[in-house]
């Protein structure tokens, strides 16, 4: 794997800059500085971030908004060669991970699930066909390393864990259904570790390595860049490196 702390080097388009690029959840923190390294690179002919607040507007809770912008997408004549999912729901509404099962509550579960997992999972139906067919092509939605079953020491945050768990069990499986479609196409979930942003303010100790948003995006995207159709499905830390599931 290449140093992931350069710019990126080469996108998954073969040099050529008549691709397309779309960045979901471009209004958030790391959303945001993904489509601004995008937008800063030549490679792709146009690069599109799309969010609750875009036009138009997609919504992970809203699969007709998702249909919508699909086919925006498709109307472009553009070869559809990057999708970054940089969406997630960690907190929020006076709600905070579970420290015990005593804090489970069927609603947030709920939410947790159709943000994390189903939402992606519907990105994943109305985008991956759109892929490009020539060259190698990326979908990359970003998961947590607290969703890996085996790196689980500490217990708690059971809603965000076991969402984030199910994100990696559907981007495997689509990423099997896609190889017989798309041999050269690429479906992984990254980890982008702890970033200073809304998400993770709350739980940023003192002495991790928390990143700008800059230095995630940069780091996701050489990862993306480095990617082969032989790890699509795989799971991925920011610093390429596999984590369990």
């Amino acid at each position: 794997m290449q140093n992931p702390d350069v710019p990126l080097q080469s996108a998954p388009n073969g040099g050529r800059q008549d691709g397309l690029a779309v960045v979901v959840g471009a209004q958030g923190g790391i959303g945001q500085a993904v489509l601004h390294t995008l937008q800063t690179d030549s490679r792709f002919a146009q690069v599109l971030g799309l969010g609750r607040h875009s036009t138009p507007a997609l919504n992970l809770l809203d699969e007709t908004s998702i249909q919508h912008c699909a086919h925006v997408v498709q109307a472009t004549g553009l070869p559809l060669r990057l999708v970054v999912d940089a969406t997630g729901y960690l907190h929020g509404e006076g709600h905070r991970p579970e420290k015990s099962w005593q804090h489970l509550d069927p609603a947030q579960m709920a939410h947790h699930f159709a943000i994390n997992a189903i939402g992606p999972a519907l990105l994943m139906k109305h985008f991956l066909p759109l892929l490009a067919q020539d060259g190698t092509t990326v979908f990359a939605t970003l998961s947590a390393k607290v969703g890996s079953i085996g790196d689980n020491r500490l217990g708690g945050w059971y809603s965000y864990r076991a969402s984030k768990a199910a994100l990696n069990q559907l981007v495997h499986t689509a990423a099997i259904e896609l190889r017989r479609r798309h041999p050269n196409a690429v479906c992984v979930a990254l980890h982008p570790g702890t970033v200073a942003t809304v998400l993770s303010a709350p739980f940023a100790k003192t002495g991790l390595d928390i990143k700008t948003p800059d230095e995630a995006a940069r780091r996701l995207l050489q990862v993306i860049d480095g990617l082969s159709a032989a790890q699509s499905g795989g799971f991925f830390h920011h610093d390429g490196t596999p984590i369990p599931w």
